[in-house]
């Protein structure tokens, strides 16, 4: 044999020797990454599947924020609509009065009861229509008399015949026995037929007495008053309680109705305990004398008032 032949025969290197170390391990990471993506979520033992949701676009997000926000100022709104609908249903429903700052202050006056006249006889004038010379009341005088106002406490009805005033109680208001006789004489001469009265006390303390004096004719009445009763400065025969009058310039314009002859007096300082406010006034056949008293002053408004609606009824 040649030494050629004799040579042992070259060998191949082995494969995994012929590659670099740096291929290696980049070779192995990779197969460890592939391999970790390979195992499903639910294949970890001891770990709950997790799905993956991808995030929604942001033009999607911005559109729903947008959308939630509309609906929540859309829900304020309409519970400010429906407040304030109830708000103004409840405010118009009450009275002016109830509504806080809204109420109108009292100025004094009486809660009078809605006042209506008696219905006269059929084809009967009124006192002062121009028709009825003789200024005749055909109602019934006592159904003419002011009614007292709300909350006031009223005195007895007259005891005299009918539910007339007697003249010696209306003669026992003034104030001495000399003026009571001579004022009773000028009754009679003037032909006095009956009084109509009313009484009555108001919480404040304010009395009230209604006098309506009924006579033949108006001009009778007219002359008695103006003659014997009253004058531009005080009454002809003052009432118990009361020597210094004046008479009342302050009285409204618009409480002197035409036909009607008013004289409005208060009592002037220095007055007693009580002061005394009075009216004579003649409408048609008849002369009415109001009269109040109160410990400290009568209030002008009240007087005036109950003047003012009598003076309606009368007239």
């Amino acid at each position: 044999m040649t030494e050629q032949t004799q040579r042992p025969a070259p060998q191949r290197p082995d494969p995994q020797e012929a590659i670099p170390q740096e291929a290696v391990a980049h070779e192995a990471v990779a197969h460890e990454a592939v391999a970790h993506e390979a195992v499903a979520p639910e294949a970890v033992p001891g770990r709950s599947p997790l799905p993956v949701v991808p995030p929604p676009p942001a033009a999607v997000r911005k559109d729903r924020r947008a959308l939630r926000a509309a609906l929540r100022w859309t829900s304020v709104a309409a519970v400010f609509c429906l407040v304030g609908a109830g708000t103004a249903y409840g405010i118009s429903r009450m009275e002016r009065t109830d509504l806080p700052g809204l109420a109108t202050a009292s100025d004094g006056r009486w809660d009078y009861p809605e006042l209506v006249r008696p219905p006269l006889p059929p084809g009967s004038p009124g006192p002062l229509e121009a028709g009825n010379r003789a200024g005749t009341h055909y109602a019934d005088l006592r159904a003419l008399v002011l009614p007292a106002p709300r909350g006031a406490t009223v005195e007895p009805e007259p005891r005299g015949t009918d539910g007339w005033l007697p003249v010696e109680d209306f003669l026992a208001d003034y104030a001495t026995g000399e003026h009571r006789r001579e004022l009773a004489r000028k009754l009679t001469d003037h032909g006095l037929r009956h009084i109509a009265a009313r009484g009555w006390t108001t919480p404040d303390g304010t009395r009230t007495r209604i006098r309506l004096l009924r006579f033949d004719t108006a001009a009778v009445s007219e002359t008695l008053l103006t003659g014997d009763l009253a004058n531009t400065g005080a009454p002809a025969y003052p009432v118990r309680g009361a020597e210094y009058y004046a008479l009342d310039e302050t009285f409204p314009p618009g409480a002197h109705m035409k036909g009607v002859m008013l004289f409005p007096y208060a009592e002037i300082k220095p007055y007693g305990a009580e002061q005394v406010r009075q009216a004579y006034f003649s409408a048609g056949d008849t002369i009415a004398v109001i009269t109040q008293t109160r410990k400290g002053g009568v209030d002008a408004v009240p007087f005036r008032q109950t003047v003012t609606l009598q003076t309606e009824l009368l007239s």
